[in-house]
């Protein structure tokens, strides 16, 4: 029930676009009864009149409940379903934002897959809450007490008990049979739906992988077994769907017989003219068209519940990282420090940084090398106040990081990263990611820079080509350069330097470092690298092995202490000696 009414908060901005849909509902569902009844009465009372004048009103109530039936329903489900993606469309976008303060830390807690499921899938699963069970609801209230008001009034109270009991049995006792028989196959069919997204979804993104190792009918084999579940789940709902029409149908049709059972001895002791018989029979085979959608949508209603579960169990998750009540404003030209940082992603993990510190000037460039898995990358996640440190501090401008809001902290530090992003989208809009105000000289002086020139040469329309998804129409080296041209447009006064050359070749490499350097020349520069390239116009350089800075100093004496950054200075140099 909580997670129902959370869901009807949502409504509150269309109250007045379902208010209008529940009356056209009504006012359908009264067309409909007002048809048959006036039409059998009609009908009945044409063997009777002596004029067929006579009854001129009721063949006009006749025409005027066929077109306004017709009107009706076609205006209720235009209203009903504008309103209802209006409103899967307004959750999709409150979806999105309550995942963005979640990233990067908590979001690595969910699978790709089974995000894509809960913003598509589920969103669109709570259509079934808003179109099929809210408003029919209260529409079939309404309905039932309209019919039973007129049977209590004019004709029976017998018969007008006798009807909203069976309305009930059909609208609330049938929906809570199919209920509770179908009562965690919505939940399991969720998650089984799920989980094929995310084997599908991974087996798309490792499909070369796949080939090349000869596994991919493995993951055909894993792909077949949850859609088999799959299947068997929804097989089951399908014959509860079945019963339910069935005991619905059953039960109209025991209704009708039972108002005529409770009328005829009516219209034999002359208290209800015998020309209604045909009247009361109508009214309620036509009253049955509020309750019977009731029994499909309850016995899904499981699984619409189950899917804004799933939304509010990710949206609820608090973020790793929050903004201060009255964030400072950030310095222009910060200087950047990191004070005896220790940190570790999980309790009872080994620490990622243990005792760091280093002080990034204005304009300076600190350089931090080790081996791989040395805590690195970690450093740039805490600069950017995507996470906070377990110990000491993470200072800019000499406060503490989280004195700042994040989006101040960010739009002072520029990062290129090693596992840079590329939209499935043009050059000229990746681009514009960094700087929306940049104009054609600043992108192409960026792209000139990154090493880029030559690309946008050869594409088909220039900086207007699509780059595919995830940018696979350009080399993993050419994405990397995207990406430093982001940063260059950015103009922040800290640059990250997370591993930008990764995927670049050592003479291109040399050639972007040197483009950055120069235009970082009055900036701060964090260059995080196990690659030992340009080493020689650093300030200062920190060597991390397990998390611990086991060395720093100038290339030039670090390079005489002959630690480990000169066994990795040996190492690499063989390796360039032997390419």
């Amino acid at each position: 029930m909580r997670t129902y009414l959370r869901l009807l908060g949502f409504l509150a901005p269309y109250r007045y676009r379902v208010a209008l849909a529940v009356f056209l509902g009504v006012a359908t569902v009264v067309s409909n009864v007002g048809l048959l009844s006036t039409a059998a009465y009609v009908i009945s009372a044409a063997a009777i009149v002596p004029f067929i004048s006579l009854l001129a009103v009721p063949v006009f109530l006749v025409r005027l409940f066929s077109i306004s039936r017709s009107f009706g329903r076609y205006f209720e489900r235009l209203v009903s379903h504008d309103a209802t993606f209006r409103l899967l469309g307004r959750v999709r976008t409150w979806f999105y934002d309550r995942l963005e303060p979640l990233a990067p830390g908590r979001l690595l807690t969910y699978r790709s897959g089974d995000l894509l499921s809960r913003i598509s899938r589920d969103v669109e699963e709570l259509e079934n809450v808003y179109v099929r069970v809210t408003g029919p609801v209260v529409v079939a209230a309404v309905a039932a007490g309209l019919v039973f008001g007129v049977f209590y009034r004019f004709f029976s109270p017998l018969l007008a008990f006798t009807t909203l009991g069976l309305l009930l049995a059909v609208g609330a006792g049938v929906p809570a049979l199919v209920n509770s028989l179908a009562r965690g196959l919505g939940r399991r069919e969720l998650e089984l739906r799920a989980e094929l997204n995310a084997q599908v979804v991974d087996g798309v993104q490792g499909v070369q992988d796949l080939l090349a190792f000869g596994r991919e009918e493995d993951r055909r084999e894993r792909v077949e077994i949850l859609g088999r579940k799959l299947a068997r789940v929804q097989g089951r709902m399908a014959l509860i769907s079945g019963l339910h029409n069935a005991l619905s149908d059953l039960l109209m049709n025991l209704a009708v017989v039972a108002a005529l059972v409770i009328t005829i001895p009516l219209v034999a002791a002359g208290e209800v003219r015998g020309v209604f018989l045909a009247f009361v029979a109508l009214v309620v085979l036509g009253s049955f068209e509020a309750v019977q959608p009731l029994g499909n949508a309850f016995q899904f209603l499981g699984r619409s519940l189950a899917a804004g579960e799933r939304l509010f169990e990710v949206a609820d998750a608090e973020p790793d990282v929050t903004d201060p009540e009255e964030p400072r404003p950030v310095p222009e030209s910060p200087t950047l420090e990191f004070d005896r940082v220790g940190f570790r992603y999980e309790p009872g993990e080994p620490p990622a940084l243990k005792d760091v510190s280093l002080t990034l000037e204005p304009g300076g460039r600190v350089a931090v090398v080790g081996p791989s898995g040395s805590g690195k990358s970690t450093l740039a996640n805490l600069a950017l106040r995507f996470r906070y440190p377990e110990k000491g501090e993470v200072r800019l401008g000499g406060r503490n990081l989280p004195e700042y809001a994040q989006d101040g902290v960010r739009a002072a530090v520029g990062i290129v990263s090693q596992d840079t992003h590329v939209f499935n989208a043009t050059l000229r809009e990746n681009l514009l990611l960094a700087n929306p105000e940049a104009g054609e000289d600043e992108l192409r002086g960026a792209l000139d820079r990154a090493q880029l020139s030559e690309l946008v040469a050869r594409l088909p329309r220039g900086l207007d080509t699509y780059l595919g998804e995830q940018g696979l129409r350009i080399s993993g080296g050419e994405r990397q350069r995207v990406a430093i041209a982001r940063a260059l447009l950015k103009d922040a006064p800290v640059l990250i330097l997370d591993e930008p050359t990764a995927n670049l070749d050592p003479v291109t490499e040399k050639e972007v470092l040197n483009a950055v350097r120069e235009l970082m020349r009055d900036r701060s520069t964090l260059l995080i690298t196990h690659r030992l390239v340009g080493m020689e116009g650093m300030d200062e350089i920190l060597v991390l092995d397990n998390g611990r800075v086991v060395e720093r100093g100038t290339h030039e004496q670090l390079q005489a202490a002959g630690g480990l950054y000169a066994r990795m200075l040996t190492v690499q140099n063989q390796m360039l000696a032997e390419t």
